[in-house]
């Protein structure tokens, strides 16, 4: 242990030298997550979970999620709206543009058969063609954009489309029913 501490080349001369090596790669991992997400929120909304209490009185009140639902959320963040969307028996698909939410559900949900999510930007993919309802809890400056993808999805599917919104209206759509802050629109072909 004397050689070991006493050379230049020991245990503390190693600590001196190398002990801030640690916290550089935790600031440039930082960085990255910060860089990640605050990319995420530029183009679409900031990450800002949704309350498990109410989405069971939505999907109870507004809209009755069956097993025959097939659910998509819109930014689906930490799989909150998917896990209440498949404790109602429907399946549900995320869609998450944040890589670090996007593996995040994933390993949350690897044992669930009903859950599935994918790392993609709604606005330059299709939803299945199975799709009943779409959820988001988006930014007031995207619902119309937004409203306009589903009712493009909705005639290629030939059958309306429920779209469940968190606390921003959608700008010439008519809302079927409300329940809190969320409100149901039906987007027909």
């Amino acid at each position: 242990m004397q050689l070991l501490l006493g050379r230049p080349s020991g245990l503390l001369f190693y600590l001196r030298y190398n002990f801030n090596m640690p916290w550089e790669i935790l600031k440039w991992v930082g960085l990255v997550i910060v860089i990640v997400f605050a990319g995420t929120a530029l183009t679409g909304a900031p990450f800002v979970p949704s309350r498990r209490k109410e989405l069971d009185i939505i999907f109870k009140k507004l809209y009755k999620l069956s097993k025959k639902d097939l659910l998509v959320d819109l930014g689906s963040g930490d799989g909150k709206v998917l896990k209440a969307a498949s404790d109602f028996g429907a399946r549900a698909l995320g869609i998450e543009l944040n890589p670090f939410l996007a593996i995040f559900s994933k390993i949350r949900f690897i044992s669930n058969p009903r859950v599935s999510t994918k790392m993609s930007d709604f606005f330059h993919g299709d939803l299945p063609l199975d799709t009943t309802v779409v959820y988001v809890f988006g930014d007031g400056r995207d619902m119309k954009r937004i409203a306009k993808k589903v009712e493009e999805q909705a005639q290629k599917m030939k059958h309306p489309v429920y779209l469940i919104s968190h606390a921003f209206e959608i700008p010439g759509h008519k809302i079927q029913k409300r329940c809190r802050a969320y409100m149901l629109y039906k987007i027909n072909p």
